[in-house]
């Protein structure tokens, strides 16, 4: 009966330490809810080197023809979706499903990362996703910021969001 109390004792501290590691930071939650709603893509910059202008990102379409996607996020499941308008250049109009949250690096910053889905809510890119950095976020403006590297030197891709 003692080692009963005991095992079960020491399984309720293990679950409690599994759950309380695995839950999002009450910051990353604020966030999430702050990011929840539905967001317009209003402009891309490149930080680190002006002669890129055009370049494929999220392994979807050239970085112009995301400029005035819309982008939709429900932070209750995590998912959502961005919907990139038909334009010049080539752009098609495409709606892709995606599940998104707020990582948690132990001691450093918070990262926005996603995941493309299939048609069937499978991730894509062989399961990779993408984790931008959060330059802003508020009610109104959320700018996020991707690091690449351009011809050996440190590139920012800058997407900045207006909510609707």
């Amino acid at each position: 009966m003692k080692r009963i109390k005991i095992f079960n004792s020491i399984l309720l501290l293990f679950t409690i330490v599994f759950f309380a590691g695995c839950s999002a930071s009450k910051e990353a939650r604020t966030m999430k809810g702050t990011i929840n709603g539905t967001w317009t893509l209003q402009t891309i910059t490149i930080e680190g080197n002006n002669s890129i202008i055009n370049t494929k990102v999220f392994n979807e379409a050239d970085n112009s023809c995301f400029i005035g996607s819309s982008w939709n996020f429900i932070a209750n499941n995590s998912k959502g979706s961005y919907t990139l308008p038909s334009g010049a250049g080539g752009c098609v109009a495409t709606t892709r499903n995606i599940r998104w949250s707020i990582y948690e690096p132990e001691g450093e910053e918070k990262r926005f990362q996603f995941k493309r889905l299939d048609d069937k809510n499978n991730p894509m890119d062989d399961n990779n996703g993408y984790r931008l950095s959060i330059a802003q976020l508020n009610d109104t403006n959320m700018q996020l910021k991707s690091a690449i590297s351009f011809e050996g030197n440190p590139v920012n891709i800058v997407y900045n969001f207006v909510k609707k």
